[in-house]
């Protein structure tokens, strides 16, 4: 497979798309994420280092945020007394009496395939003197404590006096605000620095140690918030040095002496060397790849960004820990701080649990930890069972704001998600039973799995409304996923997610009493799943309300969706902003203006399995619900696109399936959203692997119980090969476009 394929490479520096670069360049592997900054720094960078599960509510604040540890990617570089940094010139005067040093060639590119950042920089200082300065870096998959730097500094002409110092830097904060407590421990001697930071509300502990490995002699920089040590060497020209710098981190999540159990791991990670821990790392990225890789025959452009989002994917996802969970936008950026979103279950564990099942595991597993939320969310509402938080953090608590930040005209706007934006315990059913039938994990079902899917549905029972006068069940003050829509009656999609939601428990607590009774009548006892409940439960799936226009044969999103202004949103372009920003929050909301999929997403989640009724024929109806809503729809969302690929190809739209997937796969490398400053989005990235998998090569678990294909490729596609895990079992398909087979 050809390199250039495996690489986003950046080949110029510009200093306004850095933040957009920080993002896609980031490191990780699924404990922390590192993004992409230089590791000299920059004017108005964006730092940050991103640890699952470190949450804190700093003073003032709204809401809990994931908090940016220490930086300990900190080295700096001094050639002939000029400090290296990012200024690039045009100007060839430049090349001979640079004013302060000048960057005269700079290449960088993420090798996704070996896990590394790697940054060429080619740097005449004021002396005039030339060096190469080339930077590396990863995040080790093989000891996800260890993170690794090694820089190689050579003479290209003169002989430049070079200082290097290497650092901790304990004084970051999340855009200005504080989460660590005053007076961080801190030690140097020689090479070796330590640092230790503690939030100040959840009294969470981070402590870092870190080696700088040389052929020279270490000199020790004690500063309270920055400790440091500095080595100083001559080069002769075309000499070349290699100085390299090992880190650990720990937290009081993993050990109760972070700084110490970081200090030992460091002798550990010292004594095996650069080489040996980036042999490992890269043989660990090979086991991955594995199964993650899409191999698509016919589109470079598409495989490439599907590699990258994958790897994305793979990087935020938890390894070893089932306490924590995959936020909105991982762990390369402060967005949506840190939150946990229905992103996780229905766009990036799917995805998990055909490539790596006890990653997707894990994911579930921290629903189940955190279910004492879910059920305090429930009872604080007036409601039984569990009802999910539609964000959450480590507490599995609310944690949505209820109102947003100020507006340009010094307004708020009231945040409605949290209160209604309840299909979250459904979403979290779907996949949960989705999982179990993948990957037959009985165990995860009969232990964890039953209770939580049973557990919402005892929410959802206590949920719905009867309606006497229709004799159908009805639920009230909704939000689906189209979040234009806000506090809507029987919206299509929550009605019929929580009564597949509701005929699936049934389903599973049927199963369970037949493969272990015992645990069937803990959670009969535990949570009342008496007769009386029972029944409701098969009424509410009889009698469920399901908006239907059987004139147009088409769902209606819901009551009264076709009574608000029409927008004809293919007439907005081209645009570079959600239709909602052009006619204002006020307006839109009264709109057919669609954030994203929703009837589409039903579809794509659901497939024929629509509650059509008789004597309609389901792919008309869908074919009908793709030609209604699709013009309707903003994707105002990143995670739109990829639903619309997956449901667009099932429809045999190939144009149109093609056409979004593209935008789906490349939201983040091309910044369509003009937002990847804030980091990557998880959704999107989940999506897309889905979108090909389930959409255009059509895998699916047959009646019968096998997996069968049915490819529906572009046109120019040759043919897409790729693995999954089903129930226990690494499975290979390759599947061919027609068109070529017919051909040959």
């Amino acid at each position: 497979m050809q390199e250039r394929l495996w690489q986003i490479d950046e080949l110029n520096f510009e200093s306004n798309h850095q933040h957009h670069y920080e993002t896609l360049f980031s490191i990780g592997n699924g404990y922390l994420g590192t993004r992409g900054t230089f590791e000299e720094g920059y004017f108005l960078d964006a730092p940050a280092t991103l640890i699952h599960g470190i949450y804190d509510h700093a003073p003032g604040a709204l809401v809990p945020e994931l908090v940016n540890a220490p930086n300990w990617l900190d080295l700096k570089i001094t050639v002939d007394s000029t400090p290296l940094q990012m200024i690039m010139t045009v100007d060839r005067s430049d090349f001979m009496t640079p004013p302060s040093g000048v960057v005269i060639g700079y290449e960088r590119s993420i090798d996704m395939k070996r896990g590394v950042l790697r940054r060429d920089v080619l740097f005449r200082a004021q002396s005039g003197n030339i060096v190469r300065i080339t930077f590396e870096r990863f995040a080790s998959l093989h000891d996800q404590h260890v993170m690794a730097q090694r820089i190689v500094i050579t003479a290209v002409d003169g002989h430049p006096a070079i200082i290097v110092e290497s650092a901790l830097q304990t004084d970051v904060t999340n855009n200005g605000v504080r989460h660590w407590l005053p007076d961080p421990i801190t030690k140097t001697e020689g090479g070796r620095l330590s640092a230790q930071v503690t939030t100040q509300q959840s009294g969470y502990v981070v402590a870092m140690a870190s080696y700088l490995n040389s052929p020279h002699t270490e000199i020790a920089l004690p500063h309270p918030g920055r400790p440091a040590t500095h080595i100083v060497f001559t080069l002769k020209q075309e000499e070349s040095v290699t100085i390299e710098k090992l880190t650990t981190i720990y937290t009081s999540r993993d050990t109760a002496d972070p700084l110490a159990t970081a200090e030992t791991a460091l002798d550990a990670a010292s004594a095996r060397g650069y080489d040996t821990l980036l042999s490992d790392h890269i043989a660990e990225w090979a086991t991955d790849w594995e199964t993650a890789d899409i191999r698509i025959d016919g589109d470079e452009a598409i495989q490439r960004a599907l590699r990258f989002t994958t790897y994305h994917v793979l990087i935020a996802s938890p390894r070893t820990d089932e306490h924590v969970s995959v936020g909105a936008k991982t762990l390369s950026g402060l967005g949506y701080k840190g939150h946990v979103f229905w992103d996780t279950e229905i766009f990036v564990t799917p995805t998990l649990m055909l490539i790596q099942p006890k990653m997707a595991r894990n994911l579930l597993m921290y629903r189940y930890h955190n279910l004492h939320g879910a059920r305090e969310k429930a009872k604080a509402n007036g409601y039984e069972g569990a009802m999910y938080p539609w964000e959450s953090t480590d507490t599995g608590e609310e944690t949505t704001p209820q109102w947003s930040d100020v507006q340009p005209d010094g307004s708020r706007i009231r945040i409605w998600t949290g209160d209604n934006e309840q299909h979250i315990s459904s979403d979290i059913a779907y996949t949960t039973h989705k999982y179990w039938r993948w990957t037959g994990d009985d165990d995860f079902l009969i232990k964890y799995g039953a209770e939580m899917m049973l557990d919402t549905a005892v929410f959802w029972g206590s949920r719905v409304e009867y309606n006497a006068d229709h004799d159908r069940y009805e639920l009230s003050q909704q939000i689906g996923p189209d979040e234009y829509h806000e506090n809507i009656d029987n919206s299509v999609f929550v009605n019929r997610m929580a009564q597949a939601h509701l005929k699936s428990a049934l389903d599973v607590l049927a199963w369970l009493k037949t493969k272990d009774s015992v645990a069937a009548d803990r959670l009969i006892a535990a949570l009342d799943l008496n007769t009386t409940r029972l029944d409701k439960w098969r009424d509410i799936v009889a009698k469920m309300f399901i908006p239907f226009d059987h004139e147009k044969a088409i769902h209606i999103q819901f009551p009264g969706f076709f009574d608000m202004e029409y927008i004809p949103v293919p007439h907005y372009q081209p645009r570079t902003t959600s239709v909602q920003a052009i006619l204002g929050h006020a307006r839109s909301i009264q709109t057919q203006v669609i954030k994203q999929a929703d009837v589409v997403m039903m579809m794509a989640l659901l497939g024929h399995e629509l509650s059509i009724p008789e004597g309609f024929d389901p792919l008309q109806v869908m074919l009908n619900n793709w030609n209604t809503y699709y013009p309707r729809t903003d994707h105002g969302s990143s995670l739109s696109p990829a639903m619309h690929a997956w449901v667009a190809a099932r429809l045999g739209l190939l144009d149109e399936a093609y056409d979004m997937l593209d935008h789906a796969v490349h939201i983040d490398l091309q910044d369509n959203k003009g937002n990847v400053r804030d980091g990557m989005h998880a959704a999107a990235c989940g999506g897309v692997w889905q979108a090909v998998i389930f959409g255009l090569c059509g895998l699916r678990i047959s009646r019968d119980g096998a997996l069968i294909t049915d490819p529906r490729l572009p046109a120019h596609w040759r043919r897409v090969s790729f693995n999954v895990y089903y129930r226990g079992e690494k499975r290979a398909f390759t599947v061919e476009n027609p068109v070529y087979s017919d051909q040959s």
